[in-house]
């Protein structure tokens, strides 16, 4: 990435071009992914429909079929306006937080070190995802939802999240009494199903991410192999995002079992424990990987195109500073 002085780094100006950057990089390399984003969620959700798709490379383009066949192009990218209105604010805030984090566990060049770089990360990412998680979960559960023709209402899911079932009564942990009863009066903590099993898997994905590829930019080998900065960026980024993704993917599952247990077990709300054990009795240990063929197809050519558009972006705003 191109370095700047650090007072540069710190100014006001430099930290909204680079939130700009970012949300601009997220948009564009989430939208080149959409209808595989989708199948992915299907997979992962373990939706009913799309069950028989899942484990093959063949079945992740089997599985955009129906849906075309179903809803057409707005079809395949059901839950892509959620998941634009959230990844603008999560990149700008990932890319923003992680040029500032970076600089405060490496105020020089010299200092920087693998460790840094995966502290950086990891620490940008549980930024991001604190401030927006929210949008996080409603894009998943109206990229969900594939019973009915027609639009899916943003509305209409914000509500169904909202009046959904609380947590079973606990047995006698103290602590899960007091979260049941803050559930029970805090009811928009029902937007942060999930959040637990993010915040945990967004610190190996976004730490060795960020990580892979400062370190892969700075080989000399790769730069041999590149004539120029994007195609380096590109091809970083995207070996970044595949080390990233088989890292933290079982995370994401567990995660996405999660956010649509109130889909799947509307009375009631599925917790950690009870999502694991259903994982494991259902496919054993590959339930954790299922969907990471496409979750490769997905990543790969986001994270490439996400770390290419950022540097591109970011030179293009700051070449006149």
């Amino acid at each position: 990435m191109q370095q700047q002085h650090p007072k540069d780094r710190r100014s006001f100006d430099y930290v909204w071009r680079s939130m700009v950057a970012g949300g601009t990089a997220g948009c564009v390399a989430k939208t080149s992914i959409a209808p595989f984003d989708r199948v992915k969620i299907l997979f992962q959700a373990s939706n009913p429909e799309f069950k028989k798709y899942a484990g093959s490379w063949t079945g992740v383009f089997k599985a955009l079929r129906p849906i075309y066949n179903e809803n057409g192009v707005r079809g395949l990218l059901q839950g892509h306006s959620a998941t634009l209105a959230r990844i603008f604010p999560y990149a700008a805030i990932k890319w923003a937080a992680y040029e500032q984090v970076r600089h405060f566990y490496a105020p020089s060049e010299s200092q920087v070190t693998p460790l840094s770089g995966f502290l950086s990360g990891s620490t940008a990412g549980l930024i991001s995802v604190l401030c927006t998680y929210p949008l996080e979960l409603i894009r998943v559960r109206t990229a969900f939802k594939t019973r009915h023709k027609g639009r899916v209402r943003l509305g209409d899911v914000m509500r169904d999240i909202y009046h959904e079932g609380q947590p079973p009564p606990p047995k006698s942990a103290t602590t899960a009494k007091y979260s049941r009863k803050l559930l029970n009066k805090v009811s928009v903590l029902k937007f942060y199903r999930g959040f637990s099993m993010t915040m945990v898997g967004i610190i190996p994905y976004a730490g060795t991410s960020f990580l892979i590829f400062e370190q892969a930019s700075k080989s000399q080998h790769i730069r041999t192999l590149f004539t120029s900065k994007g195609a380096s960026d590109l091809f970083c980024g995207g070996m970044a995002g595949a080390i990233g993704q088989t890292a933290a993917y079982p995370f994401e599952v567990i995660r996405r079992r999660m956010q649509v247990g109130g889909l799947l077990h509307p009375d009631r709300f599925v917790n950690f424990n009870e999502t694991c054990s259903l994982i494991y009795k259902q496919s054993g240990y590959r339930g954790f990987f299922v969907g990471l063929t496409i979750g490769y197809l997905k990543v790969i050519p986001m994270n490439a195109i996400s770390f290419a558009t950022y540097n591109f972006t970011k030179r293009l705003l700051l070449k006149d500073n």
